[in-house]
């Protein structure tokens, strides 16, 4: 759900400087918002029926929904309407100058308010290109990796990385309940079992 490094090599030493700040600047956002009420985090608009029907609906949806071009406006009633009560979102990334890793946990309304301006601002588009789901009753665990582009047309993504999406249904219909994402960078590139194909 969020930028990370691009897979060249050629262009990867400002592509990883500008994911960082990215990342470094979603945590800012998160930890200077006020936390929200429990009536707000349990609070979501009626979902379209179609894409909480399965598995592949609501994160095709999840993708599709945070994606467009600059100056296109998101449909961020849509997006709140696949989270359930509760539901977060977490990024992980290293701030310049740390060390160690931080996770930073949003609320989907957080993302929606805050995120979503650079989204709409720059253009912003997110696809799965491989998943490995695991499934449980009425729990499942999806390892989507994603590439991200500013246009849809561009023949590079950006940046690339992993959405560690957690799953529930309820008897009538999917939610999500968790994202918790890292971006690739050199030290974490993405394995080849978790990219279509050959890897490649």
């Amino acid at each position: 759900m969020s930028p990370a490094t691009a897979p060249r090599p050629s262009a990867r030493p400002s592509l990883r400087t500008a994911a960082v700040a990215l990342a470094f600047l979603v945590a800012t956002v998160a930890a200077t918002m006020p936390s929200p009420s429990s009536a707000q985090q349990n609070t979501a608009p009626p979902a379209d029926p179609a894409d909480v029907e399965s598995i592949d609906a609501i994160i095709t949806a999840l993708y599709d929904v945070i994606s467009g071009d600059a100056g296109v406006a998101r449909d961020w009633d849509r997006f709140l309407s696949l989270f359930a009560p509760g539901g977060t979102l977490s990024p992980v990334g290293r701030p310049p100058g740390a060390s160690t890793y931080q996770r930073n946990v949003i609320t989907p309304g957080e993302y929606a308010e805050r995120v979503g301006e650079m989204l709409e601002a720059n253009g912003f588009h997110e696809v799965e290109i491989h998943r490995v789901t695991e499934e449980y009753g009425q729990i499942a665990h999806a390892f989507s990796t994603y590439e991200s582009r500013r246009l849809a047309s561009d023949p590079e993504p950006f940046a690339r990385g992993i959405n560690s999406i957690q799953l529930m249904n309820d008897g009538s219909r999917w939610w999500v309940v968790s994202i918790f994402w890292l971006g690739e960078g050199p030290d974490h590139p993405i394995p080849a079992k978790y990219l279509p194909g050959d890897g490649g």
